[in-house]
């Protein structure tokens, strides 16, 4: 068994699909948004159906503020190597340290050949990917004197100037089945990147090629740990289990964390496309992972088990399934860490103040709930009211010394996490305004923004964007004609008042967002209009900032209780 020991990482492969590029960048956001630390696209430039990578990236790097971006893997062939480390060098400036350089040797030569490229053997591929590592690391080298001076067979670089050198050391990661390749990595790179689909034997196919890395590295003395070992995986989360990574949430946490424990696998990143996927993975198997592996690490005083684990994102469950207890800490997650946005409320409210994120969660159950809903705005931008606040139903309190396990902390943090999600969103909007005020963005662009954002996607008249989370994680336990509210209603006939005013606030919701669409359609017609832009967003920034409010005050703690499906607690 080998555990390196490293943090471990969660990430997404999606298609770079040109047909249609909004929805590549909204998968993008997403797995942002649901907390994934890596999005990454494979590299084929010779592919007109594809997306440039590198442009894909670099647009992605300004559409996003947290995900880290890697090629997976860039086609050395076609990418020289100087303008490559400036590249990477650059963009990981610009997005404030994000960038992973995915590297490959290259493999379809005559589609690279057909495009300018030149056709080598594979033993010359190795060769030209040794040198380029050479030449990426010394142009990143800008505090070293002296031009960079690779005399190689295939790369040859003589007095090219270093720099500029990138934010964070960026790790390069590099794509490798065979033996010399294998060992290359072992001396050269900072991580090895294969896809479980190309491994004939599947994972135990691992420890064998993993010895090949480790060989390598020992030969020029590191430490085999240096290097991170990555894993593409693809598979179905389906409600019984069919093979590896053919199962429900609970199988793929125990299958990906014995990878960890027994290959040292330490990245994994699913290929797929497809939302409700990304946001299981997400949010219901990565933190359960990490929670899993740190268990083991701690009880064996292996790799990685002085000080705390990585901090895990909120989820329902599934590693007290898999034997690594209860669901993670609430309000951890990306969207508690975004702003609020003008007149919001602050993000991670959900957390006790003062605390740390996951400290009210990890201790045991305790008396009280310590998730602290967010409290009504105290500031409004508008005089015009949509509804009587005051003829609010109010949900029955508490039972009185109710014990709350860690699980149902973090189910309690949910709705807080997701809401900060939408607040962070409106800030946005408010920004976008002030923006077409001063003239820095059209009216049509901003339109396009609000297009793409989570509250214009989602159908205010089905529930909020926490009950469309919510349906996708009923929709895994096999509960697909369960959904939030309708499990509230069942659960505690006190609470059918405030969520029949739940649903009607969603349908005035939907109206008013769909209201500044209207207002932005009115201002590219018109620019003198912007005043009734500037009407509509105050609206909805009342609006959606008191119903935020007054949902999580009055339903945070049933779903403490009982949960956002039968079952869960």
């Amino acid at each position: 068994m080998t555990d390196y020991g490293h943090e471990l990482l969660f990430g997404g492969f999606l298609t770079p699909d040109a047909r249609q590029p909004e929805q590549v960048v909204a998968r993008a956001r997403l797995c942002e948004q649901v907390g994934l630390d890596l999005v990454t696209f494979q590299d084929h430039p010779y592919q007109p159906g594809f997306l440039d990578t590198w442009t894909l990236m670099s647009y992605l790097a300004a559409a996003t503020s947290r995900i880290r971006l890697a090629g997976n893997v860039l086609n050395l062939p076609l990418r020289q190597p100087v303008v490559l480390a400036r590249s990477v060098a650059s963009l990981d400036l610009l997005s404030g340290g994000r960038v992973e350089l995915g590297l490959g040797a290259g493999a379809f030569w005559d589609a690279i050949e057909a495009n300018g490229g030149r056709r080598l053997a594979p033993g010359q591929a190795v060769d030209a990917l040794d040198e380029a590592i050479r030449i990426i690391r010394e142009v990143w080298a800008a505090d070293r004197r002296g031009g960079v001076r690779v005399d190689g067979e295939h790369y040859r670089v003589v007095g090219a100037k270093r720099g500029p050198a990138p934010a964070h050391p960026v790790g390069i990661w590099v794509g490798a089945y065979k033996p010399r390749l294998l060992r290359l990595v072992g001396r050269a790179a900072d991580g090895w990147l294969p896809s479980l689909s190309y491994l004939p034997k599947g994972p135990a196919e691992l420890a064998d090629l993993n010895a090949l890395v480790d060989e390598g590295a020992a030969a020029v003395g590191r430490d085999p740990a240096e290097v991170r070992r990555l894993l593409n995986v693809s598979g179905r989360f389906t409600r019984s289990g069919a093979g590896f990574l053919e199962g429900p949430p609970q199988q793929w946490v125990r299958e990906l964390a014995d990878l960890v424990l027994t290959y040292g696998t330490s990245g994994f990143i699913l290929g797929t496309d497809d939302p409700t996927s990304i946001q299981l993975f997400a949010q219901e198997v990565a933190p359960a992972v990490r929670e899993l592996v740190a268990a083991e690490r701690s009880a064996s005083g292996g790799p990685g088990s002085t000080g705390p684990a990585p901090a895990a994102q909120a989820g329902s469950g599934p590693a007290a399934q898999a034997g690594a207890g209860e669901g993670g800490p609430a309000g951890t997650g990306p969207v508690a860490q975004g702003g609020p946005g003008e007149g919001g409320s602050a993000a991670g409210a959900g957390r006790p103040a003062g605390a740390r994120p996951g400290e009210a969660v990890r201790a045991g159950g305790v008396a009280g709930l310590a998730v602290t809903p967010t409290p009504a705005p105290q500031v409004r931008h508008s005089d015009h009211r949509l509804w009587d606040e005051s003829t609010r139903p109010v949900a029955p309190p508490a039972p009185t010394g109710h014990v709350y396990s860690p699980q149902a902390q973090a189910v309690g943090g949910h709705l807080v996490d997701v809401h900060d999600h939408l607040r962070r969103e409106l800030g946005e909007i408010r920004d976008l305004l002030d923006q077409v005020r001063r003239g820095v963005v059209s009216a049509g662009d901003a339109r396009g923004v609000l297009n793409r954002m989570t509250m214009r996607q989602n159908n205010w008249t089905l529930g909020a964007y926490c009950a469309a989370y919510c349906t996708l994680v009923t929709q895994h336990h096999g509960l697909e004609d369960d959904a939030i509210f309708p499990h509230l209603r069942r659960a505690d006939p006190a609470l059918v008042p405030v969520i029949d005013r739940l649903e009607q606030e969603h349908v005035v919701i939907h109206d008013v967002v769909e209201g500044v669409d209207r207002a932005l359609v009115a201002l590219i017609e018109d620019p003198e209009r912007l005043a009734e832009l500037q009407r509509a967003v105050d609206v909805l920034t009342d609006t959606l900032l008191s119903h935020l409010s007054y949902e999580e005050q009055n339903i945070v703690e049933p779903l403490a209780r009982y949960g956002f499906f039968p079952g869960q607690l």
